[in-house]
């Protein structure tokens, strides 16, 4: 699907196949398995490492380091967490792309359902995020290597040294050469895994949210524009039509949210804090290059929560908006029956459709203010705790 396929990429290159098309139920390929399970041990060790290092920082008291190996340790898990939901999830995304198709306008509706418009706006979104996204990462991960190329070896200002792009706790000595090579790809292959698992899951979300939200805005023109005849038997099969079409909706929103619930969650859980930590190290004197990669950590951080809240907004005032369709029809002329029951269908959509982070939170551009609140709160406890 043309919605998906920045998602699918992604998702390709740590080796998950997000869901399969019922014409297509060939196992998967073991060089497929194998690359998958190469990115969760690897990335699982390198974890490992890094609470073993928080671990290590905190007993000898050395605050700045833990909170630093903290949000990289936030950022690994929100990428592992997606990787893992997702693979299990396979079954119930296979069905809900069926659905989808299902109710894909055909070549000749295109028009009507504007997914020309849909396509291209989806499709800049993702392209601009995953771009961020993977500028982020190859900073972090190449940022030590061109300081020692740049300073030590071209300017021959200072000594750099060989430095690993994430601190993580070793119980050999890696600074020889076999090893830290060895090290050094093996951080960056975790790297890339961790910021493959977020972007190509929020990827799915946003294009399966567009699609959403152009079926509610197809599903609002076509009552709001259609010309009743009086005729009780002709508007009665128009409206059980729009009725089914609207449920249809409906039970795909739900099973959205079953699917990507939980990830959510997690998700601005840990950005909360991750948020919070890249702050807090931003204020305590850094030198500038380091200043620079620090901002765009947090900048892409608040840009991954921004992208959630902004698709969760798009469908709750889409499905509100159908109540609004309803009452803009020209219902004054239309049979009795008719009227009572599209009071019906009014009352339905004014109970507004969110994405929802499970029970505990609906999504809208008010969680992203919510998160942010919260991370300041966090990010001036830990000012006092330093300075203290």
């Amino acid at each position: 699907m043309k919605f998906m396929k920045y998602a699918v990429i992604f998702y390709a290159s740590v080796g998950i196949e997000p869901y399969t098309k019922s014409s297509n139920l060939q196992k998967r390929s073991l060089s497929v398995n194998l690359l998958f399970w190469a990115n969760v041990i690897n990335l699982g060790g390198i974890t490992l490492g890094e609470l073993m290092y928080l671990g290590k920082s905190l007993s000898d008291g050395k605050l700045l380091e833990a909170v630093t190996v903290m949000s990289y340790i936030g950022f690994v898990f929100v990428g592992m967490s997606k990787m893992c939901f997702i693979w299990s999830k396979k079954r119930e995304l296979s069905s809900m792309v069926e659905e989808l198709e299902l109710i894909y306008p055909k070549n000749i509706q295109e028009e009507k359902y504007r997914l020309q418009s849909y396509l291209r706006s989806c499709s800049r979104i993702s392209f601009t995020y995953l771009l961020l996204y993977l500028i982020l990462i190859w900073t972090f991960n190449l940022f030590n290597m061109m300081q020692y190329l740049v300073y030590e070896k071209l300017l021959k200002s200072r000594t750099v040294g060989k430095i690993l792009p994430y601190p993580q706790y070793y119980p050999w000595m890696w600074e020889g050469d076999f090893s830290f090579y060895i090290q050094f790809l093996s951080q960056n292959f975790a790297g890339h895994t961790s910021a493959s698992g977020q972007i190509s899951t929020d990827l799915l979300l946003c294009a399966v949210a567009t699609q959403i939200v152009m079926h509610y805005d197809y599903l609002g023109r076509g009552l709001e524009n259609h010309k009743l005849t009086g005729d009780w038997k002709k508007d009665s099969r128009f409206l059980v039509k729009i009725i089914r079409y609207h449920q249809r909706i409906l039970r795909l929103t739900e099973v959205i949210n079953k699917i990507f619930g939980l990830p959510l969650l997690l998700n601005f859980m840990v950005s909360t804090f991750v948020i919070c930590f890249v702050g807090f190290q931003m204020t305590v004197g850094v030198p500038p290059d380091l200043l620079v990669k620090l901002f765009l950590f947090l900048f892409s951080s608040m840009c991954q929560v921004y992208l959630i809240c902004h698709h969760g907004q798009l469908i709750a005032d889409a499905s509100s908006g159908l109540a609004i369709a309803a009452y803009k029809q020209d219902w004054s002329y239309a049979d009795v029956r008719y009227r009572r029951a599209l009071v019906f269908i009014i009352a339905r959509s004014q109970k507004i459709t969110y994405l929802k982070a499970t029970v505990f939170m609906n999504i809208t551009r008010a969680t992203m203010t919510d998160i942010l609140q919260t991370s300041y709160k966090f990010f001036a406890l830990l000012r006092t705790m330093y300075i203290k």
